[in-house]
């Protein structure tokens, strides 16, 4: 009897434990499931964030171009000409662009490096990496279009910023160009930057970022969320993706957060310059 009761309590205890090993599995399951991060003002799996700026990217690729001109005023195109002036890369320079996919930078940097001296006869590379494929075919399709055709010159390969197809310490410098809002984990993305670097290696970044001006900041957020999803709709036939390309804008970390965010990388030296009252911003850090 004694023994049947000493089961019968082990039966329980084991059934009680597993029942708690369960619920605690099923918890975790859950929260992993709910892990969720911003997609503009939605929130979503941080699973699928990913695949949904993929698929804006893709509505969007063949009007990329036509859309920036249109949403800035052609002011997209100056941002991107003082980008690579506060590059100033040298003769010599391995480039990752990462975000790259339409080539407006590495077509600004083959361009910069014709216009300076080369005693030395070094030459340079530039690599863009984008996660969407509709993009590189813009890209490669404007590169062909534009004579920009020397593959030892530039190379194009899909890869996500998070997770680079790269080696480590290979390139002299990182670029990223209003792309770093879009990924799922923007710490991640920041580390691969500094794991691909050579020592010495500079990162710089252009991306949207807060203007501090409360006056101008009003106009600037009237004219985002009033017309340019307007113009999206009338030019690009596509509303939604720039909805939530404006308001991906105003969940970026402002520019004093986002150096913070450059530095916990491991980046050195990291400033921040403000272009059109801070409308956008460069950000740079150095590997030392």
């Amino acid at each position: 009897m004694f023994t049947s009761i000493r089961t019968l309590r082990s039966q329980n205890l084991r059934s009680a434990f597993n029942l708690c090993s369960y619920s605690n599995q099923s918890h975790n399951a859950a929260t992993e499931r709910t892990h969720q991060t911003h997609f503009g003002y939605e929130m979503v799996d941080e699973n699928i964030k990913t695949e949904k700026v993929r698929e804006v990217f893709e509505k969007v690729a063949d009007s990329y171009d036509k859309m920036n001109d249109a949403m800035s005023l052609g002011i997209h195109r100056v941002w991107k000409n003082a980008f690579m002036q506060r590059l100033n890369p040298p003769h010599g320079t391995d480039l990752l662009d990462v975000a790259g996919g339409s080539g407006d930078i590495a077509f600004r940097f083959i361009d910069y490096l014709k216009h300076q001296p080369n005693s030395e006869n070094k030459s340079s590379h530039v690599t863009v990496c984008d996660i969407n494929e509709a993009m590189l075919k813009v890209g490669q399709k404007r590169a062909k279009k534009l004579g920009y055709t020397d593959d030892n010159q530039i190379k194009w390969i899909q890869g996500n910023a998070e997770n680079l197809p790269i080696d480590s310490e290979s390139v002299s410098a990182y670029t990223i160009s209003f792309g770093i809002r879009n990924v799922t984990h923007i710490d991640k993305a920041l580390e691969e930057a500094y794991r691909v670097l050579k020592p010495g290696g500079r990162f710089l970044c252009l991306e949207f970022s807060h203007v501090n001006n409360e006056f101008l900041r009003k106009i600037y957020d009237s004219y985002s969320f009033s017309v340019i999803p307007v113009m999206g709709q009338i030019i690009a036939g596509e509303w939604k993706p720039y909805q939530y390309l404006v308001e991906s804008i105003r969940k970026f970390p402002n520019q004093e957060s986002f150096k913070r965010m450059i530095q916990d990388a491991g980046f050195r030296s990291v400033t921040y310059e403000n272009l059109t009252f801070g409308a956008v911003a460069i950000h740079s850090g150095f590997k030392l």
